[in-house]
């Protein structure tokens, strides 16, 4: 043992230093050599050595096909000394049609399924380089790129291969090395080829230029892509997350649905797929399916989906994709390695260093061309001279012992280079004649054209850039192929809404503060002057202020009469029936002690070309773009700026088709002006002067928003008394004005009005009573009248709350007779 401290040949090492270099090396050898591909032709080594394997064997597309074992062996006994399982599953791959986008290699064979069947084995199958794959080779002789040793020093094997082509972005990769990742989406070559050209036009592309061409991934297996977002931030950071959901279809049997799923995300197993399905069913995780079978053949994907009567195929399918691999997210991270070194582009990098790569190849294909023509010109150069002089050259070669004498003489006694004398030496004496003299003069004329033009793009930029752009229009030609993957706008996780049934509903707040959602179809629909049938059950000092109808993922915007701004969701409300009292708005909403609500506007979005048009009680009006709303905080915002004393009346949704406004007050005088004569405003704001009041008892009862004269305004007073009149008989006046009267007040219509409707042949008119009742009328049988009279019964009986609009439904309630209205108009 002490003879072993004291040998000079052990040596004392840092372990922790030693293992630190190690798996750094093995980290950087992975990284490098195995898991991730080159930025400028998107293969990893083994793809490469592939491929260049199979182009040693002549494999070319049109060759005949040879055996998978064969391609195998020579790639790992020459260029790739790793396992054979490992090479064979990656060529498995390049040929596998829902892998890859263009495919690389043309396999004969089994090479696998969608469902994850395993391919041949390798001496069954054979194989051959696509068209495509040729593209990635091309000028690979003419030494484009650089060689480098194979493990064993005993041949060369491309560095990188020549592309034509950008295959790190039509094909994409994915890898795991050692503390990296690497999954970078496939795309459509006629997409990036288009981009490719938008690039080399203008190299300060900004990437929403740049993707008016490269729209999105395209999966070799279709899909459809949800929100842009995620492919923006991926396309500028390198990094991002889509959302790819199967296609289906739905097809009717008897009186059932069936989902038809027709296309698949890409990289999910088709048959486990169907067995989570089946689970999922059999668990009651998914309920409504009564059947589930694969119909898929060579033509394409057919899973068919059968549906119990009941089911509705909306929910069914919302359910299937939020708990199976129907859809699912895509992790965009494009790593690559640039230089030895693992780096994440964004899209335009990756276009860039392509360019980049192909300016190298096309410089150095044209160093290759030029000395090969230069060489063949000295050569006719040569052998012009000797024609000129054929009789001298004979004399010397005829003179000479030998060949090499007579090439040594020709060099000395003409000045012949050693390559021209050597091909003077070798010159057929059927070169003599005057036709092979002419083919020489025309090939050395032809020659020292093309090196003229070799020598132009060695020189110009220009004329380098016109021949990359020249190879993208040819390649356009080539790659035809169309989007296989759909792009889809604003997609938001599926949440419990999508598992919601959207259907219509009345929505109702009492004075107290109750709200409830019933289905509209529980409503009958009834004559003009019906007694109606009771809506909801109050308490004796309660009654119902207001109503609408909306569907149930309709988004609720709150407005209070302190101009504060609540968000809810329509199925958020408690569902109740026609007699049930409701729920106190306050658990649903954060309102302060006696806030009222005073509109309420269902909207499907948060658009910029739409506005919140708010009224005051003290005749204020202001205009705010609706997308300063598309965020709001629990407790709500501030919408408007009030005085102490005024409150919001309304608050109306308004887009770009609308040109007017209208006011309404309790005392029947309204104005009319343009809506252009306010503007958008910021939330924290107060607004400008709307109307002047005649009477200082007077205040704005209602308001509305309207498009053009041709439509009619409906006004109801207390007593139920209505009328419609064309908005084109109201006077167009400036803002702030005092208007006019709006309808003629007498002790049957009451000493007030109560609110005013824009008349639609697609809807009712709803009213709501201060005991209750709702009465639905069709508002095409209320009489039209000028502006200056009274009108005709709505409602009789009780006083009116509240009106306001509903989708038509058919009659269902005839028995009312109509006779009893025929002498109620009013003068």
């Amino acid at each position: 043992m002490s003879n072993l401290l004291h040998n000079d040949n052990i040596q004392t090492i840092n372990i922790e230093e030693t293992l630190q270099s190690s798996y750094l090396d093995y980290s950087m050898s992975v990284i490098v050599g195995r898991a991730l591909p080159d930025v400028r032709d998107g293969l990893k080594p083994v793809h490469r050595r592939i491929l260049y394997a199979m182009d040693k064997l002549s494999l070319s597309h049109g060759a005949k096909f040879k055996k998978s074992a064969r391609i195998v062996g020579d790639v790992i006994g020459q260029y790739h000394p790793h396992g054979d399982t490992a090479v064979y599953d990656a060529l498995v791959r390049m040929a596998q049609h829902f892998s890859m986008r263009m495919q690389l290699v043309d396999g004969q064979g089994n090479f696998g399924s969608v469902d994850g069947d395993n391919a041949a084995a390798m001496r069954y199958t054979e194989a051959r380089m696509t068209k495509y794959a040729g593209e990635l080779l091309k000028d690979l002789e003419k030494n484009t790129v650089n060689m480098i040793d194979n493990y064993d020093g005993t041949t060369k094997e491309p560095d990188v291969m020549p592309t034509r082509v950008p295959n790190l972005l039509i094909n994409g990769s994915s890898g795991i090395a050692v503390g990296m990742a690497t999954n970078i989406p496939p795309h459509n070559p006629q997409e990036i080829m288009m981009g490719l050209k938008a690039l080399l036009a203008n190299p300060n592309i900004e990437l929403y230029e740049l993707m008016e061409h490269i729209k999105a991934p395209d999966f070799p297996t279709g899909g459809t892509i949800f929100g842009k977002k995620g492919i923006m931030d991926a396309y500028a950071t390198g990094r991002g997350r889509i959302k790819v959901r199967a296609k289906t279809h739905i097809e009717k049997k008897g009186n059932k649905d069936i989902i038809i799923i027709d296309e698949l995300p890409y990289q999910v197993n088709k048959a486990r797929l169907i067995e989570n399905i089946a689970n999922l069913v059999k668990d009651k995780m998914i309920d409504g399916v009564s059947e589930i079978r694969d119909e898929s053949d060579r033509e394409g994907i057919r899973v068919v989906i059968e549906l119990k009567k009941d089911a509705m195929s909306e929910i069914v399918l919302n359910n299937l994709f939020k708990q199976t691999s129907m859809q699912v997210t895509f992790g965009i991270i494009m790593l690559s390695i640039l230089n030895q070194e693992p780096r994440i582009f964004g899209i335009i990098d990756i276009l860039k260093h392509f360019i980049n790569h192909r300016k190298t190849i096309i410089i150095r294909r044209t160093i290759f061309d030029l000395e090969k023509a230069k060489a063949r010109a000295h050569i006719l150069e040569g052998l012009k001279k000797a024609l000129d002089i054929i009789d001298e050259i004979i004399r010397v070669i005829k003179s000479s012992k030998n060949i090499e004498e007579a090439r040594d003489n020709l060099v000395s006694e003409f000045d012949f280079s050693v390559i021209q004398a050597q091909s003077i030496v070798d010159m057929r004496l059927g070169r003599l004649t005057g036709l092979e003299r002419e083919k020489i003069e025309n090939e050395l004329l032809e020659l020292l054209k093309l090196i003229t033009y070799l020598e132009s793009i060695l020189k110009s930029e220009e004329v380098l850039h016109g021949i990359i752009d020249q190879e993208f229009d040819e390649l356009l030609t080539i790659y035809t192929d169309v989007r296989r993957t759909d792009v889809e706008d604003d997609y938001d996780d599926i949440d419990v809404e999508d598992l919601i049934p959207n259907e219509p509903m009345v929505v109702t707040i009492t004075h107290r503060g109750y709200i409830k959602r019933v289905p509209l179809a529980q409503y009958e629909k009834q004559k003009r002057g019906g007694k109606g049938k009771i809506a909801v059950t109050t308490y004796e000092d309660d009654f119902i202020e207001r109503f609408f109808t909306c569907n149930t993922h309709d988004t609720l915007l709150f407005v209070t009469d302190r101009g504060q701004l609540h968000w809810l969701k329509v199925y958020k409300i408690p569902e109740g029936s026609r007699t049930a009292k409701g729920k106190a708005v306050v658990n649903l909403l954060n309102l302060v002690a006696d806030e009222q609500i005073q509109s309420i506007n269902p909207t499907t979005d948060f658009s910029e070309e739409k506005s919140l048009v708010f009224f005051t009680k003290k005749g204020v009006v202001k205009r705010t773009n609706l997308s300063e709303f598309s965020n709001i905080r629990s407790n709500g915002v501030k919408a408007i700026l009030l005085d102490d004393d005024d409150s919001i009346i309304t608050a109306k949704i308004a887009d770009k088709s609308i040109k007017y406004l209208f006011i309404m007050t309790k005392m029947s005088q309204c104005i009319k002006f343009d809506m252009e004569k306010t503007r958008d405003q910021g939330r924290n704001t107060r607004g400008v002067r709307g109307i002047k009041f005649k009477h200082a008892e007077d205040e704005v009862v209602d308001a509305n928003i309207i498009a053009n004269d041709e439509q009619e305004i409906l006004v109801v007073s207390e007593k139920g008394i209505g009328k419609r009149t064309d908005a084109g008989e109201y006077r167009l006046t400036n803002r702030g004005g005092s208007g006019v009267i709006a309808m003629k007040m007498t002790a049957k219509t009451g000493k007030y009005v109560v609110g005013c409707l824009m008349v639609d042949e697609e809807m009712d008119m709803m009213a709501l009573t201060k005991a209750g009742k709702m009465i639905r009328v069709d508002m095409q049988t209320i009489s039209k009248s000028s502006r200056n009279t009274s009108g005709v019964y709505i409602v009789k009986g009780d006083d009116v709350a509240s009106v306001s609009r509903c989708p038509k439904q058919p009659i269902e309630d005839d028995e009312e007779d109509d006779s009893l209205f025929e002498s109620n108009e009013l003068e």
